[in-house]
């Protein structure tokens, strides 16, 4: 499955980019295929090692903020492995069509 998932701490100021990178370590030590953009950062693997990464991501968070806002969004298809780069690389194929 992938998972896209944006941590956000609330109540700590206005620039969060510290704790935000908190929870980009969690993820990046975690060992699954994953990448962070502007908005979200996205996991590939199995539902409960996924989910155990973004509760450890979440956490690292809360543990600096008073509160935390988390947002996901989920694909879940049995079967499918390296998604996070073969669903890019199926449209970045039919845009080099063009």
């Amino acid at each position: 499955m992938l998972v896209a998932f944006s941590v956000t701490p609330l109540g700590a100021g206005e620039g969060v980019g510290e704790l935000v990178a908190e929870a980009v370590r969690v993820v990046r030590a975690s060992g699954l295929p994953n990448r962070t953009d502007a908005m979200f950062t996205t996991i590939e693997g199995e539902w409960d090692e996924v989910m155990a990464v973004v509760k450890a991501a979440t956490e690292a968070v809360a543990a600096r903020a008073p509160r935390v806002s988390v947002v996901l969004k989920a694909d879940i298809r049995p079967g499918v492995t390296d998604a996070l780069t073969a669903k890019v690389e199926s449209v970045e194929r039919r845009l080099a069509e063009d």
